[in-house]
């Protein structure tokens, strides 16, 4: 699991790498509205109709485990406005993967960067354009880096062959021939 951060509007936003995939900390970004407690900011979004058909399709469409009929039971809960859907329970009873919960001092609720960027969207239109630009300059400096890898690699690769090839040349000098020192 691979951690980074991104700065937006001068907040600092933890991204988490599970399976590949980035995870967002909904905690991070819950932070920019003017709440004081940013579960409540989360709680709040989870109790939005459109919220859930939203993650009800990016589930169907991501998670062949994912629980539908449990979904009613919270489109149901979302009409009451007494009701609380916390990322927990609803992880629980769907068998939600697109939403995480962790503990302790680095905890909080993350989201895929899909699932973050509907959030971003509810809370605030200008924080998404801002997060988003954020997000693709880290996501073009990720593969940035992947690319350099690979060509130094590559260039690595066709280094080395070209040294097998020259040790295979008949009458070189003893000490310069690998092959012929292995061979012996």
């Amino acid at each position: 699991m691979t951690k980074k951060k991104i700065e937006v509007l001068g907040l600092e936003i933890r991204i988490d790498s599970i399976d590949q995939d980035d995870f967002v900390s909904l905690t991070d970004i819950a932070k920019s509205s003017n709440e004081n407690k940013p579960a409540y900011t989360i709680l709040n979004w989870l109790r939005n109709r459109n919220t859930l058909l939203y993650l009800e399709t990016w589930e169907e469409v991501h998670n062949p485990k994912f629980k539908v009929v449990q979904m009613h039971n919270f489109r149901l809960q979302a009409a009451d406005n007494r009701a609380a859907i916390s990322p927990k329970n609803y992880i629980k009873q769907t068998g939600a993967i697109g939403l995480i919960t962790k503990s302790g001092r680095y905890g909080g609720t993350l989201a895929h960067s899909d699932i973050a960027l509907e959030f971003c969207s509810w809370l605030s239109p200008k924080f998404k354009v801002y997060f988003f630009k954020e997000f693709q300059r880290l996501k073009k400096e990720e593969f940035n880096q992947k690319n350099l890898e690979w060509h130094v690699s590559k260039i690595t690769d066709n280094i080395e062959e070209v040294r097998n090839l020259l040790d295979t040349i008949p009458g070189q000098k003893k000490e310069r021939n690998r092959i012929a020192d292995v061979d012996e």
